[in-house]
């Protein structure tokens, strides 16, 4: 793992010193984790897109009195979770704003109608149903969590993540992106990630890059996760995503960062974090995705064969075809995997309750897991009957 001070002197590197430094990564990368880069097969699960937060870049939180603003029926969650396993999807991603009932009257009244007080308690109920009623893991991804909260949801959740985006304070300002976002300070962010280390949760999170954050920032979020996961163990996954600016939004006009910025942070995540921690980068934020696995990841994160990425509608997943060709242009193969990594797998019932456990098992007893299953993505044109309707 490379120093604080030689992380921070790339903050410039281009040409050249930009090529010897994702060489450098790809290394670090093929010593752990071979030529093989992996993906999970997954359905969305957007339970509701009302939220107590207003981050600066976001449109998937919807105002109340917006008529897509809604909570998913349960209707809704088997419905998409079937389809999802039909196509053998093998992910049940639930994603979701952060308690809009505590602001909410309308998601209270939502709530009530669907025989419940709080979201989080909805939530673990429609994960127990995917577990119980289809073939899919669910993960979680509810944003700040306490340790109560992680300790009730873990039995449901093979994995559960929630993006750390910055350690800096000062996107809390007035006209910043996290402004009026009492769930994105990094004191919650980062004691949420330490509590699920504590409960062994196998977790997922990640850096959110171009939001107004500097280099420094970016550098000592990594150390922060860094430090977490050498106490706990339990950090499967980082995400590097790049920041989209959308229309309508506060950061309309913010300048995106460049395909040489994700590549330079990619490459010093690599070489910052532990080797047994994957690096992830969406493929559907990049064209160029390919010089993202020569900067160093090894996994694509969640592509879906049925619904859209409701974070970044206008982003449709690549075709895994593509991914595929992308793969072996640099000397890779593409290969599925579970959503929870195989290295915790091994733990046995330490980071899966039993009944997981055995649905988990199942799983790796199985070719399904082993082999890349080839599928075609539907467009989110042809599928609009799967967005989720409002339970009113």
């Amino acid at each position: 793992m490379i120093s604080l001070a030689e992380a921070q002197s790339y903050e410039y590197a281009t040409g050249p010193e930009l090529f010897h430094l994702c060489q450098q990564a790809a290394y670090e990368r093929d010593a752990f984790w071979g030529k093989q880069i992996t993906y999970s097969k997954k359905v969305f699960l957007p339970l509701t897109n009302m939220c107590r937060d207003a981050c600066g870049y976001c449109t998937f939180v919807q105002d109340p009195a917006s008529p897509t603003a809604n909570y998913m029926t349960p209707e809704d969650v088997l419905n998409v979770a079937r389809q999802g396993e039909a196509l053998q999807c093998k992910e049940a991603l639930f994603s979701l704003g952060e308690r809009p009932e505590e602001k909410h009257q309308k998601a209270r009244e939502w709530l009530a109608e669907l025989g419940y007080k709080h979201t989080l308690d909805y939530l673990h109920d429609q994960c127990d149903a995917v577990l119980t009623q289809t073939s899919l893991l669910p993960h979680i991804n509810a944003g700040a969590l306490s340790y109560q909260e992680l300790k009730y949801l873990k039995p449901v959740a093979a994995s559960m993540g929630m993006m750390l985006e910055t350690t800096s304070t000062e996107l809390l300002k007035k006209g910043q992106a996290h402004y009026a976002c009492p769930d994105k300070t990094p004191k919650r962010r980062l004691d949420t990630i330490e509590q699920a280390g504590k409960l062994d949760i196998a977790f997922t999170t990640g850096l959110l890059i171009g939001i107004g954050e500097s280099w420094a920032d970016r550098i000592n979020s990594l150390i922060a996760i860094r430090e977490r996961h050498l106490t706990y163990g339990h950090i499967q996954e980082v995400i590097i995503q790049n920041f989209r600016a959308k229309a309508g939004t506060l950061m309309a006009g913010f300048q995106e960062p460049s395909l040489d910025d994700m590549k330079r942070t990619i490459a010093v995540a690599r070489l910052i974090l532990p080797s047994e921690i994957s690096i992830q980068a969406p493929p559907n934020l990049e064209e160029e995705y390919a010089s993202y696995i020569r900067a160093g990841i090894n996994d694509l994160g969640g592509i879906s064969p049925l619904t859209k990425d409701f974070i970044n509608p206008e982003r449709a997943w690549p075709q895994i075809d593509s991914v595929t060709q992308a793969c072996q242009t640099v000397g890779c193969s593409l290969a599925e995997r579970l959503t929870i990594y195989p290295d915790f797998l091994q733990q046995n019932t330490r980071y899966l309750s039993p009944k997981l456990w055995q649905k988990v098992s199942a799983f790796t007893k199985s070719a399904g897991v082993e082999s890349l299953p080839t599928f075609e993505v539907i467009s989110p044109e042809s599928i609009s009957e799967m967005i989720p309707r409002g339970a009113a």
